[in-house]
Formats: structure tokens, sequence, C-alpha cells
């Protein structure tokens, strides 16, 4: 008897642990749809001819329907015959633009374009794919995730670095002994590319802050690079300055257009330097008439077609090491992204016409908007 019960004992521990392991792994299978770790449905890029278009906004710029739209359609057909282009715009608003994804990956998309409204937010997105074996190339801002596939941009530190090496050499023209003041209207402080163009900007001018030649006396980012906002913050340090401020660092075309309408209203017209981005018609046509002094030049057809042969690749199922050359970017977490990185340009009263031979504008666009009193400025460029 004392055996037998030795025996049970044994067979109703064995069987006591058999359940536990049977347990453990039943837990831990349950445990494998944790956000931390997504699962995946395999990779559908292979193949892939539904790709989904999603890009920011159309307020700050107008460079997102009227030229990256039309250039990604184009490009990524002729890059994959026959493929479906699911284009949406999220109007600056992140959430829109997550259920833009989801409803991009619902209708079959197995490629997304991401030009991201929130570069925080849009990591939903990313995550979102992942499971769903979707690759996502973020277009123009980096999406802070570390499972971003890609990252198509210009060198955005440059970008600022050569908005405030303008200023660098030609400050002088507008300063004089007791009239140094500086206002830095930034952009979106949601938007990566904003903070990289600080970055290069305030590396160039700092030396001047710090030696007094410039006296900084408003720095600050602006929700969804919103124009009106900016007009409001620049008519604020006007009017906090006595309209004693010279050279006004703002971050792109759109926000120059309207702190220009609060100089001008101020009596200030062509005695303040205002940078500028993008190589927009409207900035151009201030560069002619002389109310802007510069811009930088973004040629969107080589970010648009840099994203094409992206698209090609994933879909053909090829290496893209030709594409990105080595060239990553880092995420807030560190994780090094494989990039695509153009080069940008600056634009000024000097070569204004290279936009135009660089297809980023038109002559004839340019030369429409011009005022007839402008028109001899550029001689006899527009007839």
């Amino acid at each position: 008897m004392k055996l037998f019960g030795r025996s049970g004992r044994k067979l109703t521990m064995t069987s006591f642990l058999l359940f536990l392991v049977v347990l453990l792994a039943a837990c831990g299978s349950a445990n494998t749809g944790d956000s931390s770790t997504p699962t995946t449905s395999g990779d559908k890029g292979k193949g892939c001819k539904n790709v989904g278009v999603l890009l920011p906004e159309t307020a700050s710029s107008a460079r997102w329907d009227n030229n990256d739209k039309p250039l990604l359609d184009q490009l990524i057909k002729a890059a994959i015959p026959g493929a479906t282009i699911q284009y949406s715009n999220a109007e600056g608003d992140a959430t829109t633009q997550q259920n833009q994804a989801e409803a991009a990956m619902t209708n079959g998309a197995c490629i997304l374009v991401v030009g991201a409204a929130d570069s925080d937010k849009a990591a939903a997105i990313v995550t979102s794919a992942k499971t769903q074996g979707v690759k996502v190339i973020a277009y123009d801002r980096l999406i802070q995730s570390p499972d971003l596939a890609y990252y198509v941009s210009f060198d955005n530190v440059k970008v600022g670095e050569i908005q405030g090496q303008y200023v660098v050499d030609h400050y002088k023209d507008f300063v004089s002994a007791d009239k140094s003041n500086l206002v830095m209207i930034n952009g979106s402080e949601t938007d990566n590319n904003a903070k990289l163009f600080y970055q290069g900007a305030i590396s160039k001018l700092q030396p001047l802050i710090d030696s007094k030649a410039l006296n900084k006396v408003y720095d600050q980012y602006t929700p969804g690079w919103d124009n009106p906002t900016a007009q409001k913050n620049m008519e604020g340090a006007l009017t906090a300055q006595n309209n004693n401020i010279q050279i006004a660092y703002v971050a792109n075309d759109g926000m120059a257009g309207t702190v220009i309408a609060a100089i001008d209203a101020a009596g200030l017209t062509g005695k303040v330097l205002v940078t500028g981005q993008d190589a927009t018609v409207e900035g151009i046509q201030r560069i002619i008439i002389g109310t802007q002094a510069m811009t930088v030049e973004k040629n969107y057809l080589l970010e648009a077609q840099g994203t094409a042969d992206l698209v090609k690749a994933i879909s053909e199922g090829t290496d893209t090491a030709s594409l990105t050359a080595g060239a990553t970017t880092k995420t807030s977490t560190g994780a090094e992204i494989p990039s695509v990185l153009k080069t940008p340009e600056f634009i000024d009263k000097s070569n204004w016409q290279k936009t135009v031979t660089d297809n980023v504008v038109t002559k004839d666009a340019i030369c429409k908007g011009l005022p007839k009193d402008a028109k001899n400025l550029v001689a006899g460029y527009c007839g």
C-alpha cells in the first residue's frame, strides 16, 4: 500500500506540473498581441500594386497638393505599371490621418507613403501597419517609430543652416547700432522637420546672438505651421518692440507671407530681412519685389522620385542599398531608419530663375501673379 501511495503521489505531481506548463503556454499565447510586440501577418510589400499616399495638410504650404500629390501619383504609377494610388490629406489632424491609413489598408493598400501630420502620433500608423504586413515610408517628415521602413526627405538641418547663413551674410544691410533685433517664427513643434530647421538655423545665428550683434527678442514655434498665427505672433513682436525689428527668421514661405503682411502694416516694407523655405510661387514673387530676402528650394521631383524608387524596390522585392547609399536617420529612441536624403539649395534675387529651370515652379505662374509695376524688375522676363 505504501508503494502504491508513493506512485500515486508521483503521478499526481507529474500531472500537476504538466497542467502548469500547458497553462503558462496558453497565457504566453494570449499575450502575443501586446502592443509592444505586435504580431504581423507577413510582408505584403512584394508584388504590391496598391499604395496609400497620405499627406499632412494644405493650409501651411501649397506644395502638398500642388507639387507632391501629382508627382507621387505620376512617378509611382510609372515605377509600377498598373498601380492604384489611394490619396488622402489629413488637413493637419493626426487622428484623421490615422483613420485614413486604416481605411487605405482596409481597401488593400500594401505600402503606405506618409507625410505625417504629427511626427509622434503617426507612430500609431506604423504600429498598425506592421501588424498587417504593410511597410511605411515616411515622406518628408520623420515618423518617430523604430518600425518605420524608410524615410525620404531632404537634409533638414542643412535647410536651417542655409537660412541662418543667409542672415549671417546679409544682416549688416538691415541693422544699425541700436537697431539689431531678431525674431524667430519657427514651424510646428509636432513636425520633426521644424526642430531640425531650427537646429540648423540657430547653429549659425547663435554666435551673432552671443556677440550681441543680434538681439533675439522673440523665438517661438508655430502650432500647425498656421499662417494666421504666424502673423499674429509677428504683430505681437512688433508691438512689444515698438516696431524695432530688423531680422525675421521665418521657417517657410507660407508663414513668411503673413509675417510680411504684419511688417507692411507697420510701415516697414522692405526694411526687414525675412527668410523662407519651399520656393513657392508666392515666395519667389516676394523675392522679386523685395519684401522677402530668400527661400530654400527643395526639389519635390527629387523627393517624389526617391519615394517611387523605394516603392518599386519593395514591390519587386529587390535590395534598396543602392537607393539609400548607407544613409540613416535616428528616431527619438535612437533607431536608425534607412533614408534617402536630398540636398536643398538657397534661392534669392540672384538666382530665383533656377526654380523654373528645376521645374519647381513655372514661369507663367510667377509672371501671372506679379503686379504690373513689378514686372520691370525681371528685365523683360515676363514679356
